[in-house]
């Protein structure tokens, strides 16, 4: 789970952001000064940086984070300004969003500077989780040795989850990767997909749902009986 520490001076916009970071499956937290954001920032896997902070510069805050590491950082500017964004980007900032820009656009940009900074390994052709056994070379599922006749976007959809064990998919990025689909169009075939896939692995425990969120791998058999390993084709 990608961990987001937004810097916000304001509590209640930071509420806002921290809020809907979660409901998309982020583990985020918040802190409303830039001394706060140079100690914890290490600790994090990106940085959600107001640039207009009660005790420190932003832009120094940024420079200072890009000096010792490699850890993204998603700048917030106050005003749609050409030098703003130019002077945060100069500072090492990843990207730039207006402030008073829409949650779905500060969701898509985090989202976008994540699939650029935490590409998806190659090595994972074969996921084994307990009894089940997804070959993404082959497009095989098998489950306690026997194949499982599945369809492509099924395929897709459970290989998606299998490859973010321990983690909960978000509805839009499910969309996003299995149907190459915005969020702005129906989701209810992936209801229609998981139930269909959860009838042919024999039980609702190897997906489960996130209320409000989306989906997470399950294990379909107690904890202390399987485990998950990746395998090189």
């Amino acid at each position: 789970m990608v961990r987001v520490l937004v810097v916000e001076g304001q509590s209640v916009k930071a509420e806002l952001l921290v809020g809907a970071l979660r409901r998309q499956g982020y583990d985020a937290g918040s802190v409303c000064a830039g001394a706060e954001a140079l100690r914890m920032h290490p600790d994090v896997d990106m940085v959600l940086l107001d640039l207009e902070l009660p005790d420190l510069d932003g832009l120094a805050v940024c420079r200072a984070i890009r000096e010792v590491g490699d850890t993204p950082i998603i700048a917030i500017t106050r005003q749609d300004d050409e030098l703003e964004r130019v002077l945060a980007l100069q500072a090492g900032a990843d990207d730039c969003v207006v402030g008073s820009c829409g949650l779905r656009e500060v969701i898509a940009r985090i989202e976008a500077v994540v699939r650029r900074t935490h590409p998806r390994q190659a090595g994972s052709d074969v996921i084994s989780l307990c009894k089940l056994r997804i070959d993404r070379t082959l497009r095989e599922v098998r489950l306690a040795g026997r194949v499982i006749d599945v369809t492509a976007k099924e395929f897709e959809l459970l290989y998606t989850l299998a490859s973010n064990a321990g983690s909960v998919v978000s509805r839009k990025e499910l969309m996003s990767k299995v149907w190459d689909s915005n969020w702005s169009e129906s989701s209810r075939t992936i209801d229609t997909h998981v139930s269909s896939l959860r009838g042919k692995l024999g039980t609702s425990t190897w997906i489960t749902t996130v209320r409000g969120v989306g989906y997470q791998i399950g294990q379909g058999a107690p904890a202390a009986d399987c485990e998950v390993q990746e395998e090189v084709a």
